[in-house]
């Protein structure tokens, strides 16, 4: 399996049995237009509600995470991942963008670590992770990254970071693509828009 660098939502990504197929989309186009599907406009959210957004959303993935285990594993169709793998996979975004926020707050214009979430998600075995486990990491992961995001002010929203496959980000601009991300995804398995 090759490394593709981070690009999601993967509202496109397949899977065939425990073989993913990457979403090579680069969906950093969030930043300058409202999205179709999930309905969120993240050019225009204001930072600083952030924070906010990113501990809602968690709280709407405590309500997927809170349904039937076995149903949360199965995938609506073989290439679409399971609503606990969606789950595993923005608890990791969430773990990541802290990490990713905290090098561009410690460092100058740093480049990110490489992240292949498909990969990840084999290794980790995400559709077979306690769903209850998962909803606990998830809010803790969230609420980490939503105080992180609170602690920034002033210039410090436009400090930047780079990732591997060219994306420039301010602290700013990441916020936003990081909102859209995770909303995407919770559209992904509720249906349900902004």
């Amino acid at each position: 399996m090759t490394t593709t660098e981070y690009t999601s939502p993967e509202s496109g990504a397949t899977a065939t049995g425990d073989a993913i197929v990457p979403d090579t989309k680069d969906w950093t186009w969030v930043l300058e237009r409202p999205c179709a599907d999930c309905g969120l406009d993240a050019g225009v959210v204001a930072r600083e509600d952030v924070a906010g957004m990113i501990r809602a959303n968690a709280q709407g993935w405590a309500g997927v995470l809170a349904g039937d285990p076995e149903a949360l594993r199965r995938r609506p169709r073989p290439e679409i991942w399971s609503d606990l793998e969606y789950a595993c996979h923005v608890r990791d975004v969430f773990r990541l963008f802290g990490v990713r926020l905290n090098l561009m707050l410690a460092q100058e214009d740093p480049l990110f670590p490489n992240w292949d979430q498909d990969e990840t998600a084999v290794a980790e075995r995400y559709g077979e992770q306690l769903p209850s486990v998962v909803a606990v990491e998830l809010a803790e992961a969230a609420e980490v990254l939503a105080a992180s995001f609170e602690g920034v002010a002033g210039e410090r929203w436009a400090r930047t970071g780079n990732r591997t496959d060219g994306a420039r980000f301010t602290v700013e601009s990441f916020a936003r693509y990081l909102i859209h991300d995770t909303v995407h995804h919770l559209y992904d398995v509720t249906g349900e828009r902004v």
